[in-house]
């Protein structure tokens, strides 16, 4: 949810920041307002970067109400959302010439998910059949959740499908195609063989001259 803003001011972990970690959510706090806000002077943070302190919840609340945010302590994943906005405006205004002449996004590019997993309808029963299926053939343990099941599936390919991987499968499918092709031969020789042999049956019957010319008339 706050992957894109975080990577935008530079944060050391974009991806796996969680704001319900308590540690984490403190010094990420401390961090936005050494680093990007700055909205207090150096010698009136102590209270904010007294991470341990019982009394941090206060400090954060005071906080909120000193930079005008309109969400609570209770609120934590609005706040967050709403600090990393203005850390971002506040980094733009102190670096205008940096970025002005960033090229903007293609519409591809703004459109483009980052995981196209989310917009999948897993509620669909032709979903859910695909991925049963996939995760039965890929002996994965099945889950409640359809969409949990897809991303391993998916892991498990990107982990375990490797060029090597697929070049051996390659040479299994292959030479399981050379025996089916053999086998296939094989039937049609022999299937040309009653052919043939039905033919000579044929024309032993046509050339023999004790043949019973009641079944067919021979010459005029």
């Amino acid at each position: 949810m706050f992957r894109r803003k975080l990577t935008a001011l530079d944060y050391h972990n974009p991806s796996g920041f969680d704001c319900k970690d308590e540690t984490e959510f403190r010094n990420f706090i401390v961090w936005l307002e050494d680093q990007k806000i700055r909205h207090y002077k150096i010698e009136d943070r102590g209270n904010l970067r007294n991470i341990p302190s019982s009394g941090w919840p206060k400090s954060f609340e005071q906080y909120l109400q000193d930079v005008n945010c309109p969400f609570t302590v209770e609120e934590r994943q609005e706040s967050v959302d709403w600090l990393l906005g203005l850390a971002v405006r506040l980094e733009y205004g102190d670096n205008v010439e940096k970025y002005k002449n960033c090229p903007p996004a293609t519409a591809n590019e703004a459109a483009k998910p980052s995981d196209p997993l989310i917009h999948l309808d897993s509620s669909n029963p032709d979903f859910k059949a695909g991925v049963l299926g996939l995760a039965s053939l890929l002996k994965i343990q099945r889950h409640d959740d359809y969409l949990v099941m897809l991303k391993a599936i998916r892991i498990l390919i990107q982990e375990r499908l490797t060029p090597e991987a697929i070049a051996k499968a390659n040479a299994t499918l292959n030479e399981a195609a050379q025996i089916l092709r053999l086998l296939h031969i094989e039937e049609l020789r022999d299937l040309q063989t009653r052919i043939n042999e039905a033919i000579v049956a044929v024309q032993a019957v046509i050339a023999d001259p004790k043949t019973d010319h009641r079944l067919g008339k021979v010459g005029r």
